[in-house]
């Protein structure tokens, strides 16, 4: 019935939608656009606003709207250009616009098979195989590779879409079968075993593997001249830690811990809130987190590091005593562990299970008041204060979407853009400190 009523007008057009970004327009958005076209009479592509990429956690779009808008017209693949400006926009289109195919990249399978009452959904895989070379020439764009033991990826494929500039196409491992698996889990381009060819082609390096092995690939992304991504701790010798610092300084390049929390708009507007004086003289730093509720689930070290970071990040590196004590569970694995961390004039508690009931929750005391976040306090997009003679309670909220690596990414994205290798996050004396806390604590 609907075709028929379809039928009725002057045509019987097949009419297609698509939407994106576009943003440093590349040849994999011409193909899309172009094997969109292909699929009917008809194509209209949506184009995001900035303030509807900002609202849905799309960082460090380059390219302003007119510019994008034109950069889709010029492809002449277009019949019709409109804009998308709100989430649930897709819906009212293809009822506005009497669609009969919506068009995806492959990257969203799934995600939108609830418009599938409204028209056909197609999901185009997305083109693989695009050069350094290309991307460099057509839109400013770093490439990412993975080197990594597992199938998992640590949300960086998807995290990168996020971030305008960055493109994850490649991934190395020792187990070929694991590298063949992880590329096509996550539609990449290429995957290997030889990592010399694999780092000649990407700018960037996440390194995803067991910490016993992250400091051996550090070292040798680092001498390669490669920006280096590492999960945390990338190792558990603060030397060792220095060394490599040392070495990213030497070349110029950028060497980032993978602690997302650092790149947090909520935290770092936390922790400036609390230095100005918001709740007084800070007396003490309590964290709680269970190692299960991180992404991929982590090991103590990994756990540690995030509360540790907070610590340092609020009461700086002058601690003059740690004490740990912890409780076991039946296979002798520990189950609790309570760290105290002493300041001349502050105390920072640091609670640690493992498949225990626990309630994570950040604190903050101060003389005048207090800070909290609840529940995920290593992913927040909001902090609330409780000021001693003020109104009940304030609430300082910022955008925050994902697992929180997009915005390392973005601060990654920035540094590069700027020709800057010092990290104002997370220092790399912070980070050295960081280790030499872990060491005492494990």
């Amino acid at each position: 019935m609907t075709e028929q009523l379809r039928c009725m007008g002057v045509s019987c057009m097949k009419r297609v939608i698509t939407y994106g970004t576009f943003d440093l327009f590349h040849r994999g958005h011409y193909n899309i656009l172009k094997r969109a076209r292909a699929l009917g009479d008809y194509l209209i592509v949506g184009v995001t606003s900035e303030s509807y990429d900002i609202e849905r956690g799309k960082l460090n779009v380059r390219d302003s709207l007119l510019h994008r808008i034109e950069n889709v017209r010029k492809t002449g693949f277009a019949d019709e250009i409109i804009i998308e400006e709100y989430q649930g926009q897709k819906v009212s289109d293809i009822l506005k616009y009497n669609i009969d195919v919506l068009v995806l990249g492959s990257d969203w399978r799934g995600k939108f098979d609830y418009l599938k009452n409204y028209c056909e959904v197609v999901y185009l895989e997305r083109t693989k195989n695009i050069s350094s070379t290309q991307l460099r020439g057509e839109g400013r764009t770093f490439n990412i590779g993975v080197v990594t033991d597992s199938t998992w990826d640590g949300g960086i494929v998807w995290e990168s879409k996020y971030v305008s500039g960055l493109h994850t196409e490649r991934v190395c491992s020792e187990n070929e079968q694991t590298a063949q698996k992880f590329c096509e889990k996550y539609e990449l381009d290429t995957y290997g075993t030889d990592f010399a060819s694999f780092v000649s082609d990407v700018e960037v390096v996440y390194v995803h593997v067991k910490e016993e092995d992250r400091a051996e690939y550090v070292s040798k992304c680092l001498y390669a001249g490669r920006h280096v991504i590492c999960d945390a701790p990338i190792t558990r010798d603060p030397s060792h830690l220095r060394e490599l610092f040392d070495l990213a300084a030497r070349k110029q390049i950028i060497l980032f811990e993978r602690i997302t929390l650092a790149y947090l708009r909520a935290f770092n507007q936390l922790v400036w809130q609390a230095h100005a004086g918001l709740i007084g003289r800070i007396l003490s730093v309590k964290c709680t987190v269970s190692a299960e509720f991180f992404e991929g689930g982590k090991d103590l070290p990994e756990t540690a590091v995030y509360p540790l970071c907070a610590v340092i990040k609020l009461l700086g590196s002058g601690w003059t005593d740690i004490q740990t004590s912890e409780v076991e569970d039946e296979g002798e694995d520990c189950a609790y562990k309570l760290i105290t961390i002493r300041y001349p004039e502050a105390l920072a508690c640091i609670e640690i299970g493992s498949g225990l009931d626990m309630e994570n929750e950040f604190v903050v005391l101060g003389s005048n008041g207090r800070i909290t976040i609840p529940n995920d306090w290593w992913n927040t997009g909001y902090f609330e204060a409780r000021v001693l003679g003020a109104d009940p309670l304030k609430r300082f909220c910022f955008n925050f979407e994902g697992n929180g690596l997009r915005y390392l990414l973005q601060e990654m994205m920035i540094m590069m853009s700027d020709r800057r290798t010092t990290n104002a996050r997370l220092f790399s004396q912070e980070s050295v400190e960081l280790t030499k806390m872990l060491q005492k604590i494990l």
